[in-house]
């Protein structure tokens, strides 16, 4: 019958709208409940009859506002998947698996921003919106709750884990659904974006996926020693003296939220996001840090996009009222919080006369997104770039430019604003305002549109929009800038992004 396909537990049925077919909600596991939390997932459970699949299913419990219109029920039932495709045919067609940013604690790939829709209509691909676990019950980590045969235990990462699940849930069913099982880009902005990042040093994940692109997400993780750290922290927000599989599982999934929520308050570690969940080295799911890995080869024939925007710190300081009352002592010990003091205020005293040669503001405010962005985003995804170039040619950077006119322009190329240009959403209302419109905006989600796809589809993500997009290497740095200009520039920030390099020079071979 037009519209079902069979999938792992029955059938399911979509909707076509506009040339496009939308499978929303499908199960790629059971539901991680009671004695399935912090454990790897399950294959999901038959059901009867034919499954509707025309609306998107729970997003996972969190704290996070949603937009207008975006999936709001939230449910430890979460681990589904939606599908956007031009046809049911036996076409082939270049897959693209999205996963959705939110600082590991809160997003839907249900999102109206992140809906393949338009993809899939003007640039014929399959777009696949994978929703995962969040917050604690995707990434607490302690050995405590350890699963898994013999002496190899995973005790963490189960929402890393959730993510290879799905991928080989697209690997199995994909074909069915006009796509490529052989030809699949996963991409992901911000903590999706890390894990994107993290994947590639995840023995599960090889194979199931043939390109990265990775939009503002180096990769970040504890190790196990700090991860139980953060275990122990939240055991006792909930008023509990130790961490216990079997009192856990018992704990209602909005307890967990807010006492997640209230460890989020504490003030960040010198050196650390400002998340206290992240991915975690087990010694098992993740053997060793991500860089260290693909250094070592563990992402070697996978081709990759990694890029940054250039202001992504006002994202966060515009929630932040101490950065808008930062001077430049409090600059100096903010950027010191990943730096060594000395440095930090060496940095800040470089990025002033920097700015200041070129006519920049040179406020504390500005200073902080310049440094900010760069230590924290653009430096760590240069040194990922580096890592990868290793063992793989076709390794592309950007550098997002084009400035928000929301708020008067102080947002700038803030972080997540390059994803409505990526996804054609640009025109949603609840994000016309953020990305302006014009000519000019529709000529840059072109570009980003055309380049995207084309990588998915080639591996090059050059295109008649962009022109040539020559592979990245550590000599040159050429960075496709995609602003209110669209070109390839050799280097671009090279000057600030000095200070970070002699303290944490790029991956070289051995």
């Amino acid at each position: 019958m037009g519209g079902e396909v069979a999938v792992d537990g029955g059938r399911v049925r979509g909707r076509v709208e506009d040339g496009v077919w939308a499978f929303l909600g499908i199960p790629y596991a059971q539901a991680p409940v009671g004695p399935l939390r912090w454990r790897p997932p399950q294959r999901p459970e038959p059901w009867e009859g034919t499954r509707d699949a025309t609306m998107p299913g729970p997003i996972a419990p969190q704290s996070g506002a949603t937009l207008a219109g975006d999936p709001c029920v939230q449910s430890e039932d979460c681990l589904h998947l939606s599908v956007w495709t031009p046809s049911l045919d036996e076409s082939r067609r270049p897959v693209m698996v999205w996963l959705h940013g939110g600082g590991f604690t809160s997003g839907t790939a249900g999102s109206a921003v992140y809906r393949g829709d338009r993809l899939s209509r003007h640039r014929d691909v399959v777009v696949v919106g994978v929703d995962y676990r969040l917050g604690a019950l995707g990434f607490l980590a302690h050995p405590a709750l350890a699963t898994g045969p013999g002496g190899a235990r995973i005790f963490g990462n189960w929402a890393l884990l959730d993510q290879i699940a799905a991928l080989e849930w697209v690997r199995a069913h994909i074909a069915s659904f006009g796509g490529d099982p052989d030809n699949v880009t996963v991409f992901g902005e911000s903590s999706g974006a890390m894990c994107v990042s993290t994947l590639l040093a995840m023995p599960a994940a090889r194979g199931l996926f043939r390109r990265a692109i990775i939009q503002s997400g180096p990769p970040y993780v504890h190790s196990a020693e700090r991860a139980a750290e953060s275990a122990e922290s939240l055991v006792h927000e909930l008023g509990m003296d130790s961490v216990s599989r079997d009192r856990l599982e018992r704990v209602p999934a909005d307890e967990l939220v807010g006492a997640l929520s209230a460890l989020s308050r504490r003030p960040a570690r010198r050196g650390e996001l400002p998340q206290p969940l992240l991915p975690v080295v087990d010694g098992t799911s993740l053997p060793e840090p991500p860089l260290d890995a693909i250094a070592r080869g563990s992402a070697a024939g996978i081709a990759a996009i990694v890029g940054t925007n250039r202001d992504e710190m006002t994202f966060f300081g515009l929630a932040d009222r101490s950065v808008s009352a930062l001077d430049d002592e409090s600059l100096e010990m903010r950027v010191s919080r990943y730096a060594p003091l000395p440095s930090a205020r060496d940095a800040v005293a470089g990025y002033r006369t920097i700015r200041a040669r070129r006519t920049e503001p040179v406020s504390p405010w500005a200073l902080w997104v310049a440094a900010g962005s760069d230590i924290v985003f653009r430096w760590p995804s240069l040194r990922l770039a580096a890592a990868l170039r290793l063992h793989e040619p076709h390794i592309f950077d950007y550098l997002f430019t084009w400035e928000s006119p929301a708020l008067g322009g102080v947002l700038g190329a803030t972080h997540a604003l390059e994803i409505p240009f990526v996804f054609g959403s640009f025109g949603d209302p609840a994000v016309a305002a953020f990305c302006g419109s014009g000519a000019r905006v529709d000529a840059l989600a072109e570009a980003m549109q055309a380049s995207w796809t084309s990588f998915a589809r080639t591996g090059d993500p050059s295109c008649a929009q962009t022109g040539p997009w020559p592979a990245w290497d550590p000599d040159r740095r050429t960075t496709m800038v995609f602003g209110a200009e669209i070109g390839a520039v050799d280097g671009p920030r090279q000057e600030e992004l000095a200070v970070w390099e002699a303290l944490s020079p790029l991956p070289s071979p051995p």
